[in-house]
């Protein structure tokens, strides 16, 4: 396989079409090499238009959907990032090039390890890699610029919008299957947010974040 005409590809027949068109997202995308983070057993499947596997049944989002949500995100150089699902750590590497700081929760320990390898070898030193479960409790403290759930869930907990600072930004993929959309919640200096439905797709739940429910942390 031909990795820069695949990489190239993807970029030009499946994100671009998506109405990924920020210059600074597109060039990232050829800058992080996204099949260092894909497990090597599924090497080949690096830029094809599909979630990857992972190991424990968790999966990486499909390469548009990423580069949406990264783009919409729209991070600043000094914002801090709390990402929910860190799965092989190739989002948390995006948004590290556009953040100041990256905080990336995987509630798998062997997700966990393999995301932080996959970062170190990237040379990627400004994302800390954190094993929990986030739908139970946050082991950081907030608020936070930027939240992003990689992966859906039924209902965005209110815990995890109350993390978000004024002018800040989470990300999630919300709604059962079959019918899930992308929504992009702003908090305003007022502190009242706005939800913004960014597009329809569907995206494998993260663990924990099962049912409608309370959470407290």
């Amino acid at each position: 396989m031909n990795i820069e005409q695949a990489r190239f590809n993807m970029i030009e027949q499946q994100i671009r079409p998506w109405d990924v068109l920020n210059l600074g997202v597109l060039e990232l995308l050829g800058v992080v090499k996204r099949e260092d983070f894909v497990p090597p057993e599924h090497r080949g499947m690096a830029f094809v238009d599909t979630e990857v596997p992972l190991p424990g049944g968790e999966c990486m989002l499909a390469p548009k959907v990423e580069a949406r949500l990264l783009q919409e995100l729209a991070v600043h150089k000094h914002e801090r990032v709390l990402e929910i699902g860190a799965g092989s750590g190739y989002m948390a590497a995006l948004l590290a090039h556009k953040a100041q700081h990256v905080v990336t929760l995987e509630i798998n320990p062997e997700l966990a390890a393999f995301a932080a390898a996959n970062l170190k070898r990237a040379g990627i030193a400004n994302v800390t890699v954190t094993t929990a479960d986030a739908s139970k409790a946050l082991p950081v403290d907030g608020p936070f610029d930027v939240i992003l759930l990689s992966g859906s869930v039924a209902e965005v907990p209110e815990a995890l919008l109350a993390q978000l600072k004024p002018g800040g930004r989470l990300a999630a993929i919300v709604g059962f299957d079959p019918v899930m959309r992308a929504l992009l919640i702003t908090r305003g200096a007022d502190q009242k947010l706005t939800r913004t439905v960014l597009f329809d797709t569907v995206a494998a739940r993260l663990h924990g974040f099962k049912e409608p429910t309370r959470f407290h942390f």
